[in-house]
């Protein structure tokens, strides 16, 4: 039933982002070369559209509508990893014509240049992957800070 319910609303959200023109390579370059800015307009609204409603979850605190759990928002801390994150996000967001979000709607589409995005995509999500697994086991590699009784004893006699 879940699988449904979600098929169904990723197809309605899809609609709505072909039809809003966010599927359409040419609103891309022309919001880059800031000609027009009906993407931004869409972009804009639907920020407004998140923060209203996270401002609601966290005021009214509902429950999932399928699992009737309580639904948690934690905020995550900020690493130094975002910035480069964030421009390389936007670069290949530029240099694609095609935000994430959009390129399998846009492959639903037929617009066959959208692979090239997604196989991007899988392919940056694997090397972070990769990145921060190895980042991990470095760190577990390391020998531990913690002092023992007796190694802060000799440090202090």
């Amino acid at each position: 039933m879940k699988r449904i319910v979600f098929l169904m609303m990723g197809i309605i959200f899809g609609f709505l982002l072909s039809r809003a023109g966010a599927t359409t390579y040419d609103y891309y370059a022309r919001l880059f070369l800031f000609q027009d800015f009906q993407l931004m307009f869409i972009i804009g609204t639907a920020a407004a559209v998140g923060m209203v409603g996270v401002r609601c979850i966290r005021k009214y605190r509902p429950s999932s509508l399928l699992e009737r759990s309580p639904i948690v928002l934690e905020p995550k801390p900020f690493t130094k990893g975002l910035i480069p994150g964030s421009l390389m996000f936007g670069i290949g967001w530029g240099l694609a014509g095609a935000c994430p979000g959009t390129a399998l709607v846009m492959l639903g589409e037929g617009k066959l240049g959208a692979l090239f995005t997604i196989i991007g995509l899988v392919m940056g999500t694997y090397i972070y992957g990769i990145l921060l697994s190895r980042k991990a086991r470095a760190s577990r590699a390391e020998p531990s800070e913690q002092m023992t009784p007796e190694i802060e004893a000799k440090k202090a006699g």
